[in-house]
Protein backbone atom coordinates (compact mmCIF):
# COMPACT_ATOMS: atom_id res chain seq x y z
CA UNK A 1 0.00 0.00 0.00
CA UNK A 2 1.55 3.64 -1.03
CA UNK A 3 1.62 5.47 2.35
CA UNK A 4 0.31 9.05 2.33
CA UNK A 5 2.79 11.95 1.09
CA UNK A 6 3.77 12.69 5.35
CA UNK A 7 4.45 8.90 6.09
CA UNK A 8 6.90 9.07 2.81
CA UNK A 9 8.58 11.80 3.73
CA UNK A 10 9.61 10.85 7.10
CA UNK A 11 12.03 8.22 5.67
CA UNK A 12 13.49 10.20 3.03
CA UNK A 13 14.19 13.00 5.95
CA UNK A 14 15.57 10.16 7.98
CA UNK A 15 18.00 9.41 5.52
CA UNK A 16 19.70 12.94 5.02
CA UNK A 17 19.33 12.85 9.09
CA UNK A 18 21.92 10.14 8.99
CA UNK A 19 24.30 11.47 6.32
CA UNK A 20 24.44 15.08 8.07
CA UNK A 21 25.54 12.44 11.48
CA UNK A 22 28.11 10.93 9.35
CA UNK A 23 29.66 14.45 8.40
CA UNK A 24 28.19 13.97 4.60
CA UNK A 25 28.31 17.04 2.66
CA UNK A 26 25.64 17.68 0.38
CA UNK A 27 26.29 20.23 -2.42
CA UNK A 28 24.55 21.35 -5.81
CA UNK A 29 25.36 22.07 -9.09
CA UNK A 30 26.46 25.67 -10.13
CA UNK A 31 23.30 27.55 -10.70
CA UNK A 32 23.43 29.82 -13.89
CA UNK A 33 24.52 33.34 -13.36
CA UNK A 34 21.45 34.84 -15.01
CA UNK A 35 18.24 34.14 -16.67
CA UNK A 36 18.35 32.00 -19.57
CA UNK A 37 16.19 30.72 -22.64
CA UNK A 38 12.89 31.30 -23.75
CA UNK A 39 9.42 31.53 -22.56
CA UNK A 40 7.13 28.30 -23.99
CA UNK A 41 3.90 27.09 -23.89
CA UNK A 42 0.80 29.62 -23.19
CA UNK A 43 3.35 31.95 -21.90
CA UNK A 44 4.24 32.63 -25.45
CA UNK A 45 0.86 33.98 -25.96
CA UNK A 46 -1.03 37.16 -25.13
CA UNK A 47 2.01 39.25 -26.41
CA UNK A 48 4.49 36.63 -24.50
CA UNK A 49 6.16 36.64 -21.61
CA UNK A 50 9.96 38.18 -21.18
CA UNK A 51 9.62 39.45 -17.19
CA UNK A 52 12.64 42.14 -16.90
CA UNK A 53 14.54 41.50 -20.35
CA UNK A 54 15.90 44.92 -21.62
CA UNK A 55 15.55 46.49 -17.68
CA UNK A 56 19.28 46.47 -14.48
CA UNK A 57 19.89 44.01 -13.23
CA UNK A 58 20.53 43.53 -9.42
CA UNK A 59 21.74 41.29 -6.79
CA UNK A 60 19.79 40.30 -3.55
CA UNK A 61 20.61 37.93 -0.98
CA UNK A 62 17.35 38.80 1.54
CA UNK A 63 14.30 39.42 0.50
CA UNK A 64 14.17 43.14 1.76
CA UNK A 65 16.62 43.70 -0.59
CA UNK A 66 13.99 42.17 -3.16
CA UNK A 67 11.99 44.28 -2.16
CA UNK A 68 14.05 47.24 -2.10
CA UNK A 69 14.54 46.17 -5.96
CA UNK A 70 11.13 46.51 -6.82
CA UNK A 71 10.30 49.71 -4.92
CA UNK A 72 13.16 51.53 -6.38
CA UNK A 73 12.09 51.16 -10.17
CA UNK A 74 10.80 54.49 -11.74
CA UNK A 75 7.59 52.73 -11.95
CA UNK A 76 5.36 50.07 -11.06
CA UNK A 77 6.02 49.13 -14.93
CA UNK A 78 9.88 49.68 -15.59
CA UNK A 79 12.08 46.31 -16.12
CA UNK A 80 13.99 44.59 -14.05
CA UNK A 81 16.19 42.00 -13.19
CA UNK A 82 16.68 40.39 -9.82
CA UNK A 83 19.61 38.00 -9.46
CA UNK A 84 18.95 35.92 -6.35
CA UNK A 85 21.69 33.82 -3.96
CA UNK A 86 21.57 32.85 -0.63
CA UNK A 87 18.08 31.70 1.73
CA UNK A 88 15.23 34.18 1.77
CA UNK A 89 13.18 33.89 5.11
CA UNK A 90 11.21 35.87 7.33
CA UNK A 91 14.18 36.76 9.31
CA UNK A 92 15.60 38.98 6.30
CA UNK A 93 12.51 39.83 4.61
CA UNK A 94 10.31 43.17 5.60
CA UNK A 95 7.83 45.24 4.33
CA UNK A 96 9.30 48.21 1.59
CA UNK A 97 7.36 51.43 0.27
CA UNK A 98 7.17 52.82 -2.58
CA UNK A 99 5.25 54.19 -5.76
CA UNK A 100 6.75 51.38 -7.68
CA UNK A 101 5.35 48.39 -5.32
CA UNK A 102 3.31 47.26 -2.81
CA UNK A 103 5.12 44.95 -0.26
CA UNK A 104 4.16 42.71 2.50
CA UNK A 105 6.54 41.52 5.31
CA UNK A 106 5.50 37.50 4.84
CA UNK A 107 6.13 37.11 1.51
CA UNK A 108 7.59 37.86 -1.58
CA UNK A 109 5.29 40.13 -2.67
CA UNK A 110 4.86 40.96 -6.61
CA UNK A 111 1.60 43.25 -6.73
CA UNK A 112 0.48 45.39 -9.27
CA UNK A 113 3.72 45.34 -11.13
CA UNK A 114 4.71 44.12 -14.44
CA UNK A 115 7.88 43.14 -16.29
CA UNK A 116 9.79 41.28 -13.26
CA UNK A 117 12.41 38.30 -13.67
CA UNK A 118 13.71 36.52 -10.27
CA UNK A 119 16.36 34.29 -11.21
CA UNK A 120 18.46 32.10 -8.73
CA UNK A 121 22.24 32.62 -9.14
CA UNK A 122 25.60 31.64 -8.06
CA UNK A 123 24.96 29.16 -5.29
CA UNK A 124 21.56 28.88 -5.69
CA UNK A 125 18.26 30.49 -4.53
CA UNK A 126 15.66 29.00 -1.55
CA UNK A 127 12.99 31.03 -0.14
CA UNK A 128 13.01 28.87 3.39
CA UNK A 129 8.81 28.90 4.51
CA UNK A 130 8.20 32.08 2.35
CA UNK A 131 6.00 32.27 -0.57
CA UNK A 132 5.90 34.23 -3.80
CA UNK A 133 2.82 36.00 -4.34
CA UNK A 134 1.75 37.22 -7.97
CA UNK A 135 -1.33 39.31 -8.08
CA UNK A 136 -3.25 42.10 -10.19
CA UNK A 137 0.48 41.51 -12.03
CA UNK A 138 1.97 40.25 -15.88
CA UNK A 139 4.91 39.72 -17.62
CA UNK A 140 6.86 37.84 -14.49
CA UNK A 141 9.21 34.77 -14.98
CA UNK A 142 10.44 32.96 -12.08
CA UNK A 143 13.54 31.02 -12.75
CA UNK A 144 16.15 28.82 -11.10
CA UNK A 145 14.59 28.80 -7.39
CA UNK A 146 13.48 26.79 -4.89
CA UNK A 147 10.76 27.45 -2.92
CA UNK A 148 10.17 25.32 0.56
CA UNK A 149 7.84 24.69 3.49
CA UNK A 150 5.53 27.45 2.87
CA UNK A 151 3.00 26.91 5.61
CA UNK A 152 -0.75 28.57 6.17
CA UNK A 153 -1.16 27.00 9.49
CA UNK A 154 1.68 26.43 12.42
CA UNK A 155 4.40 28.71 12.14
CA UNK A 156 5.75 30.63 10.69
CA UNK A 157 3.32 31.16 7.57
CA UNK A 158 3.05 32.84 4.68
CA UNK A 159 1.11 33.18 0.83
CA UNK A 160 -1.81 31.32 2.64
CA UNK A 161 0.33 27.93 2.37
CA UNK A 162 0.91 28.63 -1.23
CA UNK A 163 4.40 27.97 -2.47
CA UNK A 164 3.99 29.99 -5.42
CA UNK A 165 0.15 31.51 -5.39
CA UNK A 166 -1.00 34.12 -8.36
CA UNK A 167 -4.97 35.55 -7.98
CA UNK A 168 -6.62 38.28 -9.28
CA UNK A 169 -5.99 39.19 -12.86
CA UNK A 170 -2.59 37.82 -13.35
CA UNK A 171 -1.32 37.76 -16.85
CA UNK A 172 1.56 36.20 -18.65
CA UNK A 173 3.85 33.90 -16.23
CA UNK A 174 6.52 31.99 -17.06
CA UNK A 175 7.92 29.63 -13.99
CA UNK A 176 11.15 27.77 -14.96
CA UNK A 177 13.85 25.02 -13.24
CA UNK A 178 12.14 25.41 -9.79
CA UNK A 179 11.98 22.99 -7.06
CA UNK A 180 8.80 23.49 -4.95
CA UNK A 181 8.57 21.11 -2.10
CA UNK A 182 6.52 21.13 1.21
CA UNK A 183 6.81 18.54 4.15
CA UNK A 184 3.32 16.92 4.19
CA UNK A 185 -0.19 17.78 3.54
CA UNK A 186 -2.97 19.84 4.51
CA UNK A 187 -2.81 18.34 8.45
CA UNK A 188 1.38 19.42 8.70
CA UNK A 189 -0.16 23.06 7.83
CA UNK A 190 0.43 22.76 3.92
CA UNK A 191 -1.84 23.65 0.97
CA UNK A 192 -0.47 24.28 -2.66
CA UNK A 193 2.56 24.14 -4.44
CA UNK A 194 1.53 26.24 -7.87
CA UNK A 195 -2.28 27.93 -7.53
CA UNK A 196 -3.96 30.32 -9.86
CA UNK A 197 -7.17 31.41 -9.28
CA UNK A 198 -9.16 34.54 -9.91
CA UNK A 199 -8.79 35.07 -13.49
CA UNK A 200 -5.29 34.18 -14.00
CA UNK A 201 -4.34 33.39 -17.91
CA UNK A 202 -1.60 32.56 -19.72
CA UNK A 203 0.65 30.51 -17.31
CA UNK A 204 3.89 27.94 -18.23
CA UNK A 205 5.34 25.80 -15.77
CA UNK A 206 8.31 23.75 -17.04
CA UNK A 207 11.52 21.65 -16.26
CA UNK A 208 10.30 22.33 -12.71
CA UNK A 209 10.12 19.36 -9.42
CA UNK A 210 6.89 19.58 -7.23
CA UNK A 211 7.35 17.34 -4.65
CA UNK A 212 6.35 15.75 -0.63
CA UNK A 213 3.11 17.92 -0.70
CA UNK A 214 -0.38 16.99 -0.16
CA UNK A 215 -1.67 19.21 -2.92
CA UNK A 216 0.30 19.91 -6.44
CA UNK A 217 -1.83 23.27 -7.30
CA UNK A 218 -5.17 23.96 -8.72
CA UNK A 219 -6.26 26.28 -11.50
CA UNK A 220 -9.83 27.76 -9.96
CA UNK A 221 -10.20 28.19 -6.23
CA UNK A 222 -14.21 26.74 -6.68
CA UNK A 223 -16.55 25.14 -9.20
CA UNK A 224 -17.81 28.67 -10.00
CA UNK A 225 -13.66 30.19 -10.72
CA UNK A 226 -13.57 29.18 -14.25
CA UNK A 227 -11.95 32.87 -15.68
CA UNK A 228 -8.60 31.31 -15.46
CA UNK A 229 -6.98 28.80 -17.93
CA UNK A 230 -4.38 28.80 -20.93
CA UNK A 231 -1.57 26.85 -18.75
CA UNK A 232 0.87 24.45 -20.18
CA UNK A 233 2.45 22.10 -17.74
CA UNK A 234 5.96 20.48 -19.37
CA UNK A 235 8.92 18.75 -18.36
CA UNK A 236 7.86 18.54 -14.79
CA UNK A 237 8.62 16.25 -12.12
CA UNK A 238 5.40 15.49 -9.95
CA UNK A 239 6.87 13.47 -7.32
CA UNK A 240 4.84 12.22 -3.78
CA UNK A 241 2.40 14.29 -4.47
CA UNK A 242 -1.58 13.63 -2.79
CA UNK A 243 -3.61 14.82 -5.38
CA UNK A 244 -4.25 18.23 -7.87
CA UNK A 245 -1.44 17.65 -10.34
CA UNK A 246 -3.42 19.93 -11.15
CA UNK A 247 -6.34 20.15 -10.04
CA UNK A 248 -8.38 22.01 -13.19
CA UNK A 249 -11.16 23.79 -13.05
CA UNK A 250 -12.64 25.62 -16.17
CA UNK A 251 -10.23 26.61 -18.78
CA UNK A 252 -7.59 24.57 -20.73
CA UNK A 253 -4.46 23.35 -20.00
CA UNK A 254 -1.49 21.63 -21.71
CA UNK A 255 0.41 18.72 -20.01
CA UNK A 256 3.38 17.44 -21.89
CA UNK A 257 6.57 15.75 -21.00
CA UNK A 258 5.48 15.41 -17.59
CA UNK A 259 6.59 12.61 -15.47
CA UNK A 260 4.17 11.66 -12.47
CA UNK A 261 5.81 9.58 -10.29
CA UNK A 262 3.86 8.33 -6.83
CA UNK A 263 0.49 10.27 -7.03
CA UNK A 264 -1.03 8.79 -4.20
CA UNK A 265 -4.75 9.77 -4.43
CA UNK A 266 -5.34 11.13 -7.92
CA UNK A 267 -3.44 13.21 -10.46
CA UNK A 268 -4.77 15.16 -13.23
CA UNK A 269 -8.53 16.90 -11.98
CA UNK A 270 -9.90 17.69 -14.93
CA UNK A 271 -13.81 19.03 -13.50
CA UNK A 272 -15.94 21.89 -14.12
CA UNK A 273 -16.31 22.15 -17.86
CA UNK A 274 -12.36 22.20 -17.62
CA UNK A 275 -10.39 20.30 -20.87
CA UNK A 276 -6.89 18.90 -20.61
CA UNK A 277 -4.25 18.01 -23.29
CA UNK A 278 -2.48 15.49 -22.57
CA UNK A 279 0.90 14.35 -24.07
CA UNK A 280 3.41 11.84 -24.09
CA UNK A 281 3.85 11.89 -20.30
CA UNK A 282 4.73 9.23 -18.15
CA UNK A 283 2.66 7.81 -15.30
CA UNK A 284 4.63 5.49 -12.73
CA UNK A 285 4.06 3.73 -9.27
CA UNK A 286 0.43 5.92 -9.28
CA UNK A 287 -3.25 5.89 -8.89
CA UNK A 288 -6.29 7.93 -10.53
CA UNK A 289 -4.00 9.56 -12.99
CA UNK A 290 -6.52 11.39 -14.78
CA UNK A 291 -10.10 12.25 -14.53
CA UNK A 292 -13.30 13.80 -12.67
CA UNK A 293 -12.71 13.38 -8.73
CA UNK A 294 -14.53 14.90 -6.07
CA UNK A 295 -17.02 16.27 -7.52
CA UNK A 296 -20.35 15.57 -10.25
CA UNK A 297 -19.56 18.63 -12.66
CA UNK A 298 -17.16 16.48 -15.49
CA UNK A 299 -14.51 18.03 -17.23
CA UNK A 300 -13.05 16.67 -20.64
CA UNK A 301 -9.64 15.46 -21.58
CA UNK A 302 -7.44 14.70 -25.10
CA UNK A 303 -5.39 12.02 -24.80
CA UNK A 304 -2.13 10.83 -26.66
CA UNK A 305 1.37 9.11 -26.68
CA UNK A 306 1.16 8.35 -22.76
CA UNK A 307 2.97 5.74 -20.43
CA UNK A 308 1.06 3.69 -17.48
CA UNK A 309 3.40 2.54 -15.42
CA UNK A 310 2.07 0.65 -12.22
CA UNK A 311 -0.76 2.71 -12.34
CA UNK A 312 -4.07 1.57 -10.42
CA UNK A 313 -7.43 2.57 -10.96
CA UNK A 314 -10.80 3.38 -8.83
CA UNK A 315 -14.42 2.47 -10.14
CA UNK A 316 -16.53 4.93 -11.75
CA UNK A 317 -18.74 6.36 -8.61
CA UNK A 318 -21.31 9.64 -8.82
CA UNK A 319 -18.28 12.26 -7.77
CA UNK A 320 -15.59 9.93 -9.40
CA UNK A 321 -14.78 9.54 -12.96
CA UNK A 322 -11.67 8.07 -13.15
CA UNK A 323 -10.34 7.95 -17.18
CA UNK A 324 -8.75 4.18 -16.97
CA UNK A 325 -7.59 1.92 -17.05
CA UNK A 326 -7.63 2.70 -20.89
CA UNK A 327 -7.63 6.45 -20.93
CA UNK A 328 -9.34 7.73 -24.16
CA UNK A 329 -10.40 11.17 -25.50
CA UNK A 330 -13.66 13.07 -25.05
CA UNK A 331 -12.64 16.17 -26.46
CA UNK A 332 -10.43 17.86 -28.65
CA UNK A 333 -7.99 20.76 -28.20
CA UNK A 334 -6.12 23.27 -30.62
CA UNK A 335 -2.85 24.31 -28.96
CA UNK A 336 -1.92 27.50 -30.96
CA UNK A 337 2.04 27.42 -29.78
CA UNK A 338 4.40 25.22 -31.46
CA UNK A 339 6.03 22.75 -29.56
CA UNK A 340 8.21 19.79 -29.92
CA UNK A 341 7.42 16.03 -27.86
CA UNK A 342 9.89 13.78 -26.58
CA UNK A 343 8.79 9.98 -26.51
CA UNK A 344 6.83 9.08 -23.69
CA UNK A 345 9.58 6.05 -22.72
CA UNK A 346 12.21 8.66 -22.65
CA UNK A 347 10.73 11.50 -20.49
CA UNK A 348 11.82 10.24 -16.87
CA UNK A 349 15.74 10.34 -17.82
CA UNK A 350 15.11 13.56 -19.69
CA UNK A 351 13.01 15.35 -16.74
CA UNK A 352 15.57 13.31 -14.35
CA UNK A 353 18.50 15.21 -15.67
CA UNK A 354 16.79 18.64 -16.35
CA UNK A 355 13.50 19.47 -13.90
CA UNK A 356 14.51 21.88 -10.68
CA UNK A 357 16.35 24.59 -9.78
CA UNK A 358 20.07 24.21 -10.12
CA UNK A 359 20.46 21.85 -12.76
CA UNK A 360 22.19 24.30 -15.06
CA UNK A 361 19.06 25.22 -16.62
CA UNK A 362 19.21 22.52 -18.93
CA UNK A 363 16.23 21.90 -21.54
CA UNK A 364 15.13 19.12 -24.11
CA UNK A 365 14.71 19.91 -27.99
CA UNK A 366 12.84 16.48 -28.77
CA UNK A 367 15.61 14.33 -28.87
CA UNK A 368 15.74 12.86 -25.65
CA UNK A 369 18.81 14.20 -24.63
CA UNK A 370 19.13 16.82 -22.33
CA UNK A 371 20.61 20.23 -24.03
CA UNK A 372 22.59 23.32 -22.24
CA UNK A 373 21.18 26.66 -22.68
CA UNK A 374 22.68 28.70 -26.19
CA UNK A 375 24.95 30.62 -24.69
CA UNK A 376 24.62 33.24 -27.21
CA UNK A 377 21.11 33.39 -26.40
CA UNK A 378 19.41 37.17 -26.12
CA UNK A 379 18.15 36.88 -22.45
CA UNK A 380 22.13 36.21 -21.17
CA UNK A 381 24.45 39.40 -21.08
CA UNK A 382 26.59 40.43 -24.01
CA UNK A 383 29.51 38.35 -24.09
CA UNK A 384 31.42 41.66 -25.94
CA UNK A 385 30.53 43.67 -22.59
CA UNK A 386 32.70 44.43 -20.06
CA UNK A 387 32.82 42.75 -16.79
CA UNK A 388 30.26 44.73 -14.09
CA UNK A 389 32.13 43.89 -11.49
CA UNK A 390 35.81 45.34 -13.08
CA UNK A 391 37.40 49.07 -11.64
CA UNK A 392 35.13 51.91 -14.15
CA UNK A 393 37.41 54.03 -16.13
CA UNK A 394 37.97 57.99 -15.61
CA UNK A 395 38.19 60.19 -12.95
CA UNK A 396 37.25 59.29 -9.44
CA UNK A 397 34.95 62.55 -8.88
CA UNK A 398 34.73 61.85 -5.18
CA UNK A 399 38.40 62.80 -4.89
CA UNK A 400 37.84 66.93 -3.53
CA UNK A 401 34.65 66.37 -2.61
CA UNK A 402 32.82 66.66 0.46
CA UNK A 403 31.06 63.86 2.50
CA UNK A 404 28.59 63.24 5.41
CA UNK A 405 26.67 60.66 6.95
CA UNK A 406 24.15 59.19 9.24
CA UNK A 407 26.25 58.32 11.63
CA UNK A 408 29.78 57.22 12.35
CA UNK A 409 31.65 54.81 14.82
CA UNK A 410 34.40 55.90 16.82
CA UNK A 411 37.45 56.36 15.43
CA UNK A 412 36.20 57.01 11.98
CA UNK A 413 35.55 59.68 9.73
CA UNK A 414 33.03 60.52 7.15
CA UNK A 415 35.83 62.37 5.13
CA UNK A 416 38.06 58.87 4.83
CA UNK A 417 35.47 57.35 1.93
CA UNK A 418 36.94 60.08 -0.58
CA UNK A 419 40.36 60.41 0.23
CA UNK A 420 41.57 57.58 -2.10
CA UNK A 421 43.22 55.80 1.13
CA UNK A 422 42.09 51.99 1.04
CA UNK A 423 43.80 51.82 4.85
CA UNK A 424 41.28 54.37 6.22
CA UNK A 425 37.29 54.13 6.59
CA UNK A 426 33.71 54.78 7.52
CA UNK A 427 31.83 53.12 10.03
CA UNK A 428 28.26 53.79 10.81
CA UNK A 429 27.11 53.38 14.61
CA UNK A 430 25.82 49.92 13.89
CA UNK A 431 25.11 47.65 10.79
CA UNK A 432 22.97 49.96 8.90
CA UNK A 433 23.36 53.82 8.03
CA UNK A 434 24.07 56.46 4.94
CA UNK A 435 27.50 57.98 3.93
CA UNK A 436 27.21 60.74 1.06
CA UNK A 437 29.12 62.15 -1.23
CA UNK A 438 28.70 65.89 -2.56
CA UNK A 439 29.61 68.65 -4.95
CA UNK A 440 29.29 72.45 -4.43
CA UNK A 441 27.43 72.21 -7.85
CA UNK A 442 25.62 69.84 -10.31
CA UNK A 443 27.54 66.99 -11.47
CA UNK A 444 26.97 64.24 -13.84
CA UNK A 445 27.35 60.61 -11.65
CA UNK A 446 26.60 57.39 -13.88
CA UNK A 447 28.96 54.51 -11.82
CA UNK A 448 29.91 54.56 -8.28
CA UNK A 449 32.20 51.80 -6.49
CA UNK A 450 32.10 51.23 -3.29
CA UNK A 451 35.46 49.53 -1.95
CA UNK A 452 34.87 47.64 1.66
CA UNK A 453 37.83 47.61 4.15
CA UNK A 454 39.88 44.83 3.91
CA UNK A 455 38.72 42.22 6.15
CA UNK A 456 35.07 43.16 6.27
CA UNK A 457 34.73 42.33 2.52
CA UNK A 458 30.80 40.46 1.89
CA UNK A 459 29.70 42.79 5.02
CA UNK A 460 27.31 45.10 3.28
CA UNK A 461 23.93 43.90 2.78
CA UNK A 462 21.31 45.13 1.10
CA UNK A 463 21.68 48.94 -0.10
CA UNK A 464 19.70 51.66 -1.92
CA UNK A 465 21.66 54.61 -3.96
CA UNK A 466 19.81 57.67 -3.42
CA UNK A 467 19.70 60.74 -5.41
CA UNK A 468 19.27 63.13 -2.15
CA UNK A 469 18.03 66.17 -3.91
CA UNK A 470 15.09 64.37 -5.29
CA UNK A 471 14.50 61.49 -2.92
CA UNK A 472 15.09 59.52 -6.05
CA UNK A 473 16.17 55.59 -5.74
CA UNK A 474 18.80 55.27 -8.26
CA UNK A 475 19.56 51.50 -7.94
CA UNK A 476 18.93 48.79 -5.04
CA UNK A 477 20.81 45.38 -4.50
CA UNK A 478 23.21 43.71 -2.74
CA UNK A 479 26.22 43.64 -1.94
CA UNK A 480 29.62 46.20 -2.46
CA UNK A 481 31.51 46.84 -5.67
CA UNK A 482 30.34 48.99 -8.74
CA UNK A 483 27.56 49.94 -9.80
CA UNK A 484 25.74 51.62 -12.18
CA UNK A 485 22.77 53.40 -13.32
CA UNK A 486 21.34 55.97 -15.89
CA UNK A 487 23.31 59.22 -15.77
CA UNK A 488 21.96 61.83 -13.65
CA UNK A 489 23.10 65.26 -12.81
CA UNK A 490 23.08 65.89 -8.31
CA UNK A 491 24.85 67.31 -5.77
CA UNK A 492 24.68 64.83 -3.31
CA UNK A 493 24.54 61.26 -3.94
CA UNK A 494 23.48 58.84 -0.99
CA UNK A 495 24.61 54.88 -0.30
CA UNK A 496 22.15 53.76 2.22
CA UNK A 497 23.14 50.29 3.90
CA UNK A 498 20.01 48.84 4.92
CA UNK A 499 21.15 45.23 5.86
CA UNK A 500 24.00 43.74 6.64
CA UNK A 501 25.96 40.36 8.11
CA UNK A 502 28.28 43.32 10.65
CA UNK A 503 29.58 46.25 11.04
CA UNK A 504 30.50 47.71 7.29
CA UNK A 505 33.46 49.30 7.55
CA UNK A 506 33.22 51.14 3.88
CA UNK A 507 37.19 52.17 2.65
CA UNK A 508 36.34 54.13 -0.71
CA UNK A 509 32.63 55.79 -1.94
CA UNK A 510 34.37 56.42 -5.55
CA UNK A 511 31.93 57.96 -8.24
CA UNK A 512 32.51 58.35 -11.98
CA UNK A 513 31.00 60.27 -14.71
CA UNK A 514 30.67 57.04 -17.08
Amino acid sequence: MRRPVALRLQAALGTLALAAAAGVVLTMPGAASAAAGGATGYATQNGGTTGGAGGQTVRATTGTAIHEALCGRASSSTPITIEVEGTINHGNTSKVSGDSCNTAADKIELKQVSNITIVGVGNGAVFDQLGIHIRESSNIVIQNVTVRNVKKSGSPTSNGGDAIGMESDVRNVWVDHTTLEASGGESEGYDGLFDMKDNTQYVTLSYSTLRNSGRGGLIGSSESDRSNGYVTFHHNLYENIDSRAPLLRGGIAHMYNNHYKSLNESGINSRAGAKAKVDNNYFEDSKDVLGTFYTDQAGTWQVSGNIYDNVTWSEPGEDNNPAGPDPQSNTTVSIPYSFTLDDASCVPSVVSATAGADKGLKVSDGSCTPQSPDPTDPTDPDPTDPDPTDPPSGTNLSLGAGSDGSSKASGTSYGNVRDGDLGTYWSPAGTTGSISVKWSSATTVAKINIREAAGSEGTVGSYRVVDHGTGAVLASGSGAGVIGFSPVSLEKITFEITGASGTPRIAEFETYAG
